[in-house]
């Protein structure tokens, strides 16, 4: 069997989910069948980190603004020098440039990875994707929503392979409840909601302030708690003051500890008003906390409602709040919904399914190409 020589490209090795999928994925993937390279199209970022540490290559094309032709042609030159047999671009920008690059470099086989609903998108970006596709040999997508969306902006829905984003196996938390409750700056008595992600309007964080608000009003002992950074962290942290208090609302800022916390949370809560595959909820099932999701296709395919947790209508402040209360006054109930979550996860969301559902789809696309 031919080893493929594969190069994996994406905008940057930010925090973001998809770059944590693709890292993982050039780590897990076997050596006897691939040697990965990554590109890096705009910038570099901390997970690059592990990649260097597990022997993979990293090469920074340094995209300068949005239509850098400059780019263009530095990563078509790359491609050239590399010679891989496939390219597998990640997100709009990798996935324009990307493909264009490859198909000038005359690589035979080009994918693309298509990892959220993206409504922020206008009809130009729709004309590229859909010029593009007919030079694509596959593009993979975490999330059936993903490929509905996308559908029906016309790419072709034969195209999309579902692949569910995967997670390591849950492991002994490093932190005592009593120390994670010294990071959250609270009493072990009260209860707490764990967010998680960047803070941009597609997370509608205003949402889950007015919820926890509601909550701690009604309750008196329950705390929302905020973990990332953003955009609107100042306009959140005004927001959360004329509305509420630290006691009820506080923002933690960025952590590299989160799958520490989780099993230490009693909820956790997502209300974006989009997304693909959340990697924050996967992990907050993985550790057995019950989840409270805003009802959208990308977290319809990981909570089922009253079955792996609980989903509200998107910006519904109050049916947010009444979900949650019922899960704190009903503990047993919150724990099995918390117990059949996490068995989802441990079955179909692991980071061998994710690596073998790639390698499987490299290998065939190879062999399809070669007969």
């Amino acid at each position: 069997m031919k080893r493929l020589r594969l190069a994996l490209v994406i905008p940057t090795m930010d925090r973001g989910g998809a770059e944590k999928q693709l890292a993982l994925l050039a780590r897990h993937l076997p050596t006897d069948q691939f040697e990965t390279h990554v590109i890096l199209l705009t910038r570099d970022g901390p997970r690059s980190d592990d990649l260097r540490q597990a022997g993979i290559r990293v090469t920074l094309i340094g995209k300068r603004f949005k239509a850098d032709p400059t780019a263009l042609l530095r990563l078509r030159k790359e491609l050239k020098r590399l010679q891989p047999d496939l390219v597998h671009t990640w997100l709009f920008a990798a996935n324009s440039f990307g493909r264009v690059a490859a198909k000038l470099a005359g690589v035979p086989l080009i994918l693309a990875s298509e990892r959220c609903v993206d409504p922020w998108k206008r009809g130009w970006h729709f004309v590229i994707d859909r010029y593009l596709a007919k030079s694509t040999h596959a593009i993979t997508t975490n999330s059936a929503g993903v490929r509905d969306f996308y559908a029906a902006h016309r790419v072709p829905a034969e195209l999309f392979r579902l692949i569910p984003n995967g997670v390591a196996p849950r492991s002994p938390g490093k932190l005592s409840r009593q120390q994670a409750f010294e990071v959250f700056g609270f009493d072990s008595t009260r209860n707490v909601i764990l967010a998680v992600g960047r803070l941009w309007a597609q997370k509608r964080y205003r949402d889950l302030i007015w919820a926890g608000e509601l909550l701690a009003a009604a309750r008196g002992d329950t705390s929302l708690l905020i973990i990332g950074d953003g955009p609107q962290k100042d306009e959140l942290l005004r927001f959360r003051d004329s509305v509420t208090t630290p006691q009820h609302v506080a923002f933690l800022g960025p952590r590299e500890d989160v799958v520490d916390l989780l099993p230490h949370a009693d909820q956790f809560w997502i209300g974006s008003d989009y997304e693909g595959q959340s990697n924050a909820v996967i992990e907050a099932m993985r550790a057995g906390v019950p989840v409270v999701a805003s009802d959208i296709p990308g977290n319809r395919d990981l909570v089922e409602h009253d079955v792996t947790g609980r989903l509200f209508p998107v910006g519904d402040r109050a049916e947010l709040a009444r979900e949650a209360m019922e899960l704190l006054e009903n503990p047993e109930h919150a724990r099995t919904l918390a117990d059949s979550a996490r068995g989802r996860i441990e079955t179909d969301f692991s980071i061998e399914q994710m690596v073998e559902k790639h390698t499987r789809l490299y290998q065939e696309l190879w062999r399809e190409h070669v007969c």
